[in-house]
């Protein structure tokens, strides 16, 4: 059976009984295998590993035995209990092997997990995972951790009082952070919020979260200068919940756009006048920067950096106003300016 998203999550947190496998691949290595993780836990228990009710493969391995993973599937443990055999790394070269283990499946054998790469349409396989009325082929793909998702794996760590802001703040983070760090910022949190009553709020969320990248910066930087004004908000939000600093987001953006400025003041063009950045700019960033030097013009790019500068004075300054909001403002005024 080919499962859904949905089917997929059903069968993954409480497998059916007395189902012969399941084939879980994808390109990301890491969604992979928190999935293969939670699928063998829902199997065979918190115990199951230490009471030897797991045996795990290499699918390179089985060439050499053909009926190794039979074996292993109809094998009887000392300690009661449902068994698990882990097959990793496989590809459509073992399987000949696999589907022939999968077709001698009898009741009471071990369920088996299959674990592999992403597999095209025409892998024999994923197809015959897909077809076999019994077992189930789960594909994974490379995308953001939905809410349903981040939910689980909040309340699996026991965080299930969450006020309305932190829940904002971490679906921020889950659109931006590969699930492995995500999952890493939710054991932090469940040990951070140890022993304390009160609901997850965001401010717990900014002292957990991983902090900003300067990759961070260049990202909202880009989307000021390019003028997607609609994206500012919440990549602005998904960095104030990692901890980033308003004044130190508006220096970025005063140091980019006075690259700019540079540029586009030069007598030659702005064409020429990348060419005389110091330090130099080349490959792609170099386009980038012809390009919004050419589009935003000298006389609107003194005009950003005048607001840049009016913008970094209140930020050090000790007015009450609320830095984010305040830069966040000064963003939208500047990526309105740009389209102009």
């Amino acid at each position: 059976m080919k499962l859904n998203k949905n089917d997929a999550t059903a069968w993954i947190a409480k497998p059916p009984a007395d189902r012969p496998g399941t084939l879980i691949y994808g390109d990301d290595a890491m969604r992979v295998a928190l999935i293969r993780q939670d699928l063998v836990a829902a199997l065979i228990g918190p115990k199951g590993d230490e009471e030897m009710r797991l045996t795990r493969l290499q699918a390179g391995d089985l060439s050499g035995e053909k009926s190794a993973l039979s074996d292993a599937l109809k094998a009887q443990g000392f300690f009661p209990g449902p068994r698990a055999v882990l097959v990793e790394d496989a590809t459509n070269t073992h399987a000949k092997i696999i589907l022939a283990a999968l077709e001698d499946w009898q009741s009471g054998d071990a369920h088996m997990v299959v674990v592999g790469r992403a597999l095209p349409k025409t892998s024999p396989l994923r197809k015959g995972f897909e077809t076999h009325p019994r077992a189930a082929a789960i594909a994974i793909y490379d995308e953001p951790m939905g809410v349903a998702e981040m939910r689980d794996a909040l309340a699996k760590a026991g965080l299930t009082r969450i006020d309305r802001d932190a829940e904002g703040a971490l679906r921020s983070l889950a659109a931006g952070l590969d699930p492995g760090d995500f999952r890493q910022l939710v054991e932090k949190l469940a040990l951070y919020k140890s022993g304390d009553d009160a609901p997850l709020g965001e401010d717990d969320v900014r002292a957990c979260a991983p902090a900003s990248t300067e990759a961070d910066m260049d990202e909202i930087v880009a989307i000021v200068a390019d003028g997607r004004s609609d994206l500012i908000g919440p990549v602005m939000r998904r960095l104030w919940s990692q901890g980033a600093q308003p004044v130190a987001l508006c220096i970025a953006a005063q140091r980019h756009f006075r690259t700019l400025l540079t540029a586009a003041s030069d007598p030659g063009g702005a064409g020429a006048g990348v060419g005389r950045l110091r330090p130099p700019v080349f490959g792609p960033r170099r386009d980038a920067v012809l390009r919004r030097a050419q589009g935003w013009g000298a006389p609107r790019l003194e005009q950003a950096m005048r607001l840049l500068t009016d913008t970094d004075l209140t930020l050090r300054s000790a007015s009450r106003a609320p830095h984010m909001a305040v830069l966040e403002r000064a963003f939208i005024r500047l990526a309105m300016m740009g389209k102009h």
